[in-house]
């Protein structure tokens, strides 16, 4: 075996309390070097005869990567303390691993040998929201939404989508046009709405904030949110807004304060300044959201500014009684003041979500202290390269997914943010260079993948358009320009995933596991189970009419059809139901007799 390849760390998502009692430990290894793994543990006070009183639990090869296989155990530890090691079986070969390395036999004789968690404190406890769990999203760029009121209208609004989005043109969207297109929503089935920001700022789309204590007027004013949001509420749908803390707008009064008084600011430490005067020309003396001078780089760490934003997280909250956050620009942001960030919004209403923007591995921001969930961009990316464009093949697309979650706590990855789209990415329409049959397996995935999925305004509908600002178009309401197909087999499927509760709940989320990745014929297999059901989904990514075999499904299984209706498979006594047929970018769910 390659000892080189077996990893472990007594932290993060490798050992972490899934549960008041229960603690999920993972192991590492190679690639098929392992044919079984053992968890050997105890209690490190538990002796008897001079000897520590161990057991051995098999653990379950949890998913494999492209080098690496992942195995997980569940363990209830009955005094909330455990020692452990590893035993791993190969077929030339068998070793322990332990923290001090590696042993032929399990060492018995001191506890120290081997890893240690050393209390499973509720406290430490992943603590997620779990109606997330439940929730299916759509995020709406309000600006580009609908003009529900006229007169709240900035000056040069343009007639909706009269012109294409550019960075500097208003169309008058604003949260009257949410209200007066609420129907549109619920009949769609989707039950929580992400806004991006509403805080009074100088562009359309208001991540340059002026004024966090204040809804831009643009958008209505505070009695318009309120009305909003208990309308949503009365129909079981969440608001969550968008804040940006990582940077301020150019025209903050504390900015402009620094611009005009420089070092006698009193401002001045607010922000992350190299020198003085100001210079805001290109390549400014100060630190900014990438290179934008307009977006000034707020210095979270001082005490002032650290006390001025918790102040807006609970002012929201409390005012509003909103039900999440997403934290724009998150991972350029100091950890402490998450830290204290998720104290104090937790500490107002527990059961808020915490949702961080980064593109990348997040496990620092994921450790139960900050986030609850992160904007799921390795999700998108790989299923837009496998869906849509077609450029990657199956087996990389599973390795990826599995890499993926094997990189978080299950807990984590239970209310992970699943976007295809949004404000920052090319239309999936247009990535999917216009194929619909590509954009319905996309969507398939997506309501049937670990996670909460989320819609981009207007992807029900197949809008299309390139990367911002091409992706902020005015919503396209007249229904003759609308694919309605695609907006019926979007509700389906929606509804096909509040049907399933092993798609999604707290109390019966189903694993997830590929039974098939084939390069050949750009297939995929893959099933969602727990203790009381499971569901097998096959797709075919390719433009050619396919077979395959599903050794799984048996006599007695029975085909899903989006529109709730089934049909019965009749076999021979236990035989495997073979040659599945495919069509080009066709797929069948099935469920496997119990």
């Amino acid at each position: 075996m390659l000892k080189e390849a077996i990893y472990h760390r007594p932290k993060d998502n490798y050992a972490y309390a899934y549960s008041e009692h229960i603690l999920h430990i993972r192991l590492r290894t190679k690639k098929g070097d392992a044919s079984q793994v053992h968890v050997i543990s105890g209690d490190p006070y538990d002796w008897s005869n001079n000897k520590w009183q161990i057991t051995r639990k098999v653990m379950k090869l949890e998913r494999s990567d492209s080098l690496f296989d992942y195995w997980i155990i569940s363990v209830e530890p009955a005094f909330k303390r455990l020692r452990y090691a590893f035993e791993i079986i190969g077929d030339m070969e068998t070793l322990i691993y332990t923290e001090k390395g590696f042993f032929k036999e399990p060492p018995l004789d001191d506890t120290r040998y081997y890893f240690c968690f050393p209390f499973l404190n509720k406290i430490d406890v992943l603590q997620v929201p779990y109606w997330v769990q439940n929730t299916v999203w759509y995020q709406i760029f309000p600006e580009r939404f609908e003009n529900g009121n006229l007169t709240n209208d900035p000056k040069g609004t343009l007639k909706w989508g009269s012109e294409e989005p550019t960075p500097n043109n208003f169309f008058g969207g604003d949260l009257q046009g949410i209200i007066d297109r609420l129907d549109h929503l619920i009949d769609l089935g989707i039950n929580g709405i992400y806004l991006t920001p509403i805080f009074k700022a100088y562009s359309n789309h208001k991540y340059d904030t002026i004024d966090y204590m204040k809804l831009d007027p643009q958008f209505g004013d505070e009695q318009t949110l309120r009305k909003l949001v208990n309308i949503c509420h009365a129909n079981g749908v969440r608001v969550m807004l968008d804040a940006v803390f990582n940077h301020s707008g150019y025209y903050f009064p504390p900015f402009q304060d620094v611009l005009e008084n420089g070092e006698n600011s009193k401002y001045k430490n607010w922000y992350h300044i190299r020198d003085f005067p100001l210079s805001t020309n290109s390549g400014p003396n100060y630190e900014t959201f990438a290179f934008t001078k307009n977006m000034p780089k707020l210095n979270t760490e001082h005490p002032e500014v650290k006390a001025y934003l918790l102040d807006v997280a609970i002012y929201w909250i409390k005012e509003f009684n909103i039900d999440g956050w997403r934290l724009d620009v998150a991972n350029e942001v100091d950890h402490q003041f998450w830290r204290e960030f998720r104290t104090v919004v937790k500490s107002i209403k527990p059961d808020v979500y915490i949702l961080g923007e980064i593109w990348h591995d997040s496990m620092p921001w994921l450790q139960g202290n900050q986030f609850d969930a992160v904007m799921n961009y390795p999700f998108t990316d790989n299923a837009i390269q496998f869906f849509a464009q077609n450029q990657i093949k199956a087996s990389a697309f599973a390795n990826s997914l599995n890499n993926l979650l094997a990189m978080y706590p299950v807990n984590i990855n239970e209310v992970a943010f699943n976007l295809l789209g949004s404000h920052d990415t090319t239309r999936i329409l247009t990535q999917a260079e216009g194929n619909i049959k590509r954009l319905k397996l996309l969507y398939l995935f997506q309501f049937t993948f670990v996670g909460s999925p989320c819609i981009y305004y207007g992807d029900e509908i197949g809008m299309t358009g390139g990367n911002d600002p091409g992706c902020r178009a005015c919503m396209i309401w007249d229904e003759e320009k609308q694919n309605i197909d695609l907006l019926h087999y979007v509700k389906s499927l929606i509804q096909f995933r509040k049907n399933n509760a092993v798609l999604g709940s707290k109390e019966n989320n189903g694993d997830f596991h590929f039974l098939q990745a084939n390069d050949t014929n750009q297939t995929i297999v893959y099933k969602r189970s727990n203790n009381k059901a499971t569901l097998i989904i096959a797709i075919n990514n390719s433009s050619k009419k396919t077979k395959i075999d599903i050794p799984e499904l048996k006599f007695g299984a029975k085909e899903i059809f989006l529109t709730g209706a089934n049909s019965e498979y009749t076999f021979k006594n236990d035989e495997t139901l073979t040659s599945i047929a495919l069509n080009e970018y066709g797929f069948r769910i099935f469920e496997p007799d119990h």
